[in-house]
């Protein structure tokens, strides 16, 4: 039978109370949180597990992002992580790029009320995020601005990481966009579900229109992506994950280990984990599963260092982003590049 903890043994770590004297940036204050409790603690715990994995001059770190997080007035820090060279591969739902590519044509994004009356908004043509509005007028510009896109492209099955480097070429004229960012820096940009999105009804669009046409029409290969993605973690010897929510990006990432077990390439499971969500995991949803829930599939290493916080993104976010920067995490890590021919990852350095 194990032996029991004493009580000395329990109780050895003492809570140290924050101490907003001594707290004039926001790196102090996430310093300060480790000493507390509760979630206060566990958003402490992944700032110094991102920390580690930025640092980790073998990691690359993958960023994962759902919800709605450019309407929710987060863009600007997810730019800021791909900008300032804090992560080296974007996976996030199609949302997040499209209000982002919305915003990179001058449209904004404007505060309601979650009382709102929606048949009114309706009568306007505005989409409500709880407390948030878009045009939707304007959302039809850019549907048709990408569906001719994909009108001039070759007629052939495409990667979301390639189409999304024309998306960012365009958004790049926006210097605080995140797809422009991520074009601007070469940083490969996968959408997994882009069809779940206001840019699959875009070329939902273009689709229609070439098959009545009777022309061929472009198409995204997901499995592609799963290809081109799991080279990236194969020429990583070591690799960490940032969450923001979960969702199909989480679990995409999470599995690019088993595609290449699946593969025939030996375990190397990720390292690195941290994650932001409000989800819980007793609904046995993907989005509030633990990181060791995880390691039973092999996803997570069994030495990796892990913390979740449950957390609204637009608190957390821009906490751990703005203590990894005023930490002076970028000047301690290289960027990856990449160097693609096609579908193939011909270099990562």
């Amino acid at each position: 039978m194990a032996r029991k903890p004493t009580k000395a043994e329990l109780t050895q770590t003492p809570i140290q109370h924050l101490d907003l004297e001594r707290t004039e940036t926001i790196a102090d204050l996430v310093e300060g949180y480790r000493g507390i409790s509760f979630q206060a603690r566990t958003l402490g715990m992944c700032a110094a597990v991102l920390e580690n994995a930025m640092t980790d001059p073998q990691c690359t770190v993958f960023f994962g992002g759902a919800g709605a997080l450019t309407p929710g007035g987060l863009r600007k820090v997810m730019r800021d992580m791909v900008e300032f060279g804090l992560v080296d591969v974007v996976v996030t739902t199609g949302a997040i790029a499209y209000h982002d590519f919305y915003e990179a044509h001058g449209h904004r994004h404007y505060k309601t009320s979650p009382e709102a009356d929606d048949l009114v908004l309706r009568e306007h043509f505005l989409d409500r995020v709880y407390d948030t509005l878009a045009d939707e007028s304007l959302f039809r510009e850019c549907d048709d601005e990408i569906a001719t896109l994909a009108d001039s492209l070759e007629p052939r099955p495409y990667s979301s990481r390639e189409f999304m480097e024309m998306l960012g070429k365009i958004a790049s004229k926006d210097p605080h966009s995140l797809v422009g960012a991520c074009y601007r820096k070469g940083i490969p940009y996968f959408v997994p579900a882009l069809n779940d999105s206001s840019i699959g009804i875009a070329l939902a669009k273009h689709h229609h229109d070439r098959a009545k046409a009777r022309k061929a029409p472009i198409a995204i290969d997901s499995i592609k992506d799963n290809y081109e993605i799991a080279q990236v973690k194969q020429k990583s010897p070591r690799t960490g994950v940032f969450y923001v929510g979960g969702g199909t990006p989480k679990n995409y990432i999470s599995q690019i280990e088993v595609i290449l077990e699946v593969m025939g390439y030996p375990e190397n499971p990720h390292m690195y984990a941290a994650q932001i969500t409000t989800d819980v995991p007793q609904w046995g949803g993907l989005s509030g599963c633990t990181f060791e829930e995880s390691q039973s599939w092999g996803k997570f290493h069994k030495d990796a260092k892990m913390a979740q916080s449950h957390v609204d993104a637009t608190i957390g976010l821009p906490l751990l982003v703005g203590y990894l920067l005023q930490k002076g995490v970028p000047k301690k890590r290289k960027q990856r590049t990449y160097t693609w021919e096609g579908e193939t990852l011909v270099s990562l350095r």
